[in-house]
């Protein structure tokens, strides 16, 4: 495989890069309107936001950080009280618009959600409380949905983000879906990358955790994903249609969405693949996984 062959499934570190752990960007071939940035700080450390043509969204995902970010028409310092783990409910979150930069310290695990952009939006700050918590699907489809960077939810001006908690054995970006073709009012062309992590449900003790992801091609290109994944592996989607992501038994599964396109208007619009979409259909009757929601009271590990 050359240096420009796009790679799709990018295994925790290989995208390592000036300090952060992984790097997504405009560098990676067949790669351009989504970023992600997944940075592990130790007690102390700092590191820096310096590019200004992106705007942002700072997710805690296990620790506490404080960032200090400068825009018009000065700087300002927002503490980011953050979760012990993804799997202990939302966190809060930063909405940083193109123009600005940041420094980050604390200690823990945070990703730094990206789309290049020259429009501006008002930054802001999403308590935990205040976070969309969606509960989708039912029975073995049962998912929980954090809509803290949906359309809906904030005016950005390219990036959607979610971040979705799969239970164990539970089945989820399912039926596969794409967003791949400008269809006004039916679908959206938008780049999407997974970012996941897989941990032992509450009390178990199991090591090496992990999911499976896929995609497979549409008109719109040839792809095909068949993995494990587990903590720090990251899926890109350029096309495709996508799912499902599937909690092995014993373990739960997380996911970060990270979206934004070419389309005119920011929006999140999907084609179900036809061959499988009456599976929404059952879900009717089905009772909810009553696992959900997780929350920060739960506690874990």
């Amino acid at each position: 495989m050359s240096d420009d062959t796009p790679r799709w499934l990018h295994r925790r570190g290989d995208l390592a890069r000036a300090g952060w752990e992984s790097v997504v960007d405009e560098s990676l071939p067949g790669w351009e309107y989504t970023g992600l940035r997944v940075g592990d700080l130790r007690e102390h450390d700092a590191i820096e936001l310096s590019e200004t043509g992106v705007e942002r969204i700072i997710v805690p995902l296990a620790g506490s950080f404080l960032v200090t970010h400068h825009h018009h028409p000065g700087e300002w310092s927002t503490r980011l009280h953050g979760r012990r783990s993804v799997f202990d409910g939302p966190t809060d979150v930063l909405y940083l618009p193109a123009g600005s930069t940041a420094t980050v310290e604390g200690e823990g695990r945070f990703a730094v959600a990206e789309a290049p952009t020259s429009e501006t939006r008002p930054w802001q700050y999403i308590a935990a409380a205040q976070t969309p918590v969606e509960l989708r699907g039912a029975g073995r489809s049962s998912r929980q949905v954090h809509n803290f960077g949906t359309p809906e939810s904030l005016d950005a001006a390219r990036l959607i983000v979610c971040e979705v908690i799969t239970p164990a054995e539970n089945w989820s970006s399912y039926p596969p879906h794409k967003h791949d073709e400008h269809v006004p009012g039916h679908e959206s062309r938008l780049e999407e990358i997974y970012y996941f992590e897989s941990a032992p449900v509450r009390g178990g003790q199991g090591r090496d955790a992990f999911g499976m992801f896929s995609t497979y091609s549409s008109p719109a290109g040839e792809i095909d994903i068949n993995a494990r994944v587990g903590t720090g592996d990251i899926a890109l989607v350029p096309y495709g249609y996508h799912g499902p992501a599937v909690a092995a038994p014993g373990y739960d599964l997380y996911y970060l969405n990270v979206m934004a396109g070419p389309d005119p208007d920011r929006q999140w619009r999907i084609s179900d693949d036809p061959a499988h979409a009456w599976v929404r259909d059952t879900w009717t009757g089905q009772a909810f996984d009553d696992r959900l929601p997780y929350t920060n009271e739960q506690g874990r590990h």
